[in-house]
């Protein structure tokens, strides 16, 4: 029986991980999303085109691969079913194409979840959590508390009126809030969209999955945002509302631990972060707006600027540990091609100690980075194609990464474009 691999990022999310799932989607017979909802922003560049994935696998490009969007990520039915439409117009149509199916156990976003979402992050002033406001708390706060609608309803008589309850449950909520809101609009375009869903085959995920394993087929589960934004083990309470780490692969899709095979962990060059919560390495100076502008460090779905900084050793070990990575691969190297000096983050100096890994209470007492000097390669790698034309210097801060993550960095990307992705074992 084969194994699924796990394909995830190391950071606070916006690591590149749709790109890498779309270089390696041609050797897997399935890609399966665990996690997450639109708030992901998954781009893929190729052949001098630009996609921006949102709840879709990133392996939909790939006419040989099936795609499965898991139980464990919540769907926005109107945000799916645009992002549908314009595959389409791009001349990608999966649905057609027979290349994709649902999950039934994966939750509806409702529009109200997206005012309960506004409604609170409104109320939260200045100590917001830094929400994309796309009503994924709320969804899996549902799910948790037993009143979530799932995709598998919208095929039972009686959608309606458990729709019905939902809402009437939210309004009540929402009238604690002074926030004013419409849901004609959008109600009209979520049944709308429901009725678009469900020409999209409904499966039970954890058949589903375990079927391909037991016929010997390759499957590759894709994880969205970042380590560092797990409900469980990120920087709490400025955290996504999910599993992020490889434990979310199996709860996400029905997968046994022991079918866990290899886990690749992806991560920049350097690091950045959405929203609010600590962030160590933050640069907020000139170098940092360098940063920023060089690797066009805005979301992909938000179009929000990100906050950017040193790589952080002592947070990327943490999140090896949790997730039990075998492989690396590291993204926007080019992005430091033009420094002369760049800094890695060894340890942290923190309540008066210095120390090698996240401490528990790093909101009220951030902590301060020790940094390392390590000399840049100042050359343009975009144009590379061959492990030995990577610049010495490079290769040498690769080396240098290893020895202190102990574990082998397997790919480095120059550049957004697929072609733009190197082997280097």
């Amino acid at each position: 029986m084969k194994k699924v691999d796990v394909l995830l990022g190391l950071q606070w999310g916006d690591e590149g991980k749709g790109k890498i799932v779309d270089v390696l989607s041609p050797k897997y017979d399935l890609i399966a999303r665990f996690q997450g909802g639109p708030n992901a922003g998954h781009t893929l560049e190729f052949e001098g085109k630009k996609f921006v994935l949102n709840t879709i696998p990133s392996g939909i490009f790939n006419p040989k691969t099936m795609n499965l969007i898991g139980n464990g990520v919540v769907i926005d039915p109107i945000i799916l079913k645009r992002e549908l439409d314009n595959l389409k117009k791009a001349g990608h149509d999966p649905v057609a194409d027979g290349k994709l199916v649902i999950a039934r156990k994966a939750h509806l976003i409702l529009p109200t979840h997206q005012m309960l979402d506004a409604a609170n992050e409104a109320k939260m002033g200045k100590n917001k959590i830094g929400s994309t406001l796309k009503g994924i708390g709320p969804t899996y706060m549902d799910k948790t508390g037993r009143n979530g609608l799932r995709v598998g309803d919208t095929t039972l008589p009686d959608f309606k009126e458990r729709y019905e309850k939902l809402v009437e449950k939210h309004n009540e909520i929402l009238s604690h809030f002074d926030f004013d809101y419409d849901l004609k609009e959008k109600e009209a375009a979520f049944f709308e969209a429901i009725e678009f869903l469900k020409t999209i085959p409904h499966v039970d995920s954890e058949h589903f999955v375990n079927k391909y394993l037991s016929e010997g087929k390759n499957v590759l589960a894709e994880g969205a945002q970042g380590t560092l934004l797990d409900v469980d083990f990120g920087s709490y309470p400025f955290v996504t509302s999910s599993n992020t780490t490889t434990a979310g692969a199996c709860t996400g899709l029905g997968v046994a631990p022991n079918n866990i095979g290899e886990v690749f962990g992806i991560f920049k060059a350097y690091c950045t972060r959405v929203g609010g919560g600590p962030f160590p390495t933050e640069l907020n100076d000139e170098v940092g707006e360098n940063l920023r502008q060089i690797g066009h460090e805005f979301g992909a779905t938000t179009g929000r600027s990100r906050r950017c900084g040193w790589i952080d050793l002592p947070a990327l070990k943490y999140a090896i540990m949790l997730n039990g990575v075998t492989e690396l691969i590291m993204m926007k190297a080019d992005v430091l091609d033009g420094f002369d000096d760049i800094y890695v983050c060894t340890h942290y100096e923190y309540d008066g100690k210095t120390i090698d890994y996240m401490p528990y209470d790093i909101i009220s007492i951030e902590p301060k980075p020790v940094l390392k000097k390590v000399e840049g390669w100042k050359t343009n790698v975009t144009k590379i194609t061959a492990v030995d034309q990577i610049p010495e210097k490079l290769k040498s801060y690769i080396s240098y990464l290893e020895t202190e993550l102990k574990v082998p960095i397997k790919y480095l990307s120059v550049g957004p474009d697929r072609a733009q992705t190197l082997i280097l074992s």
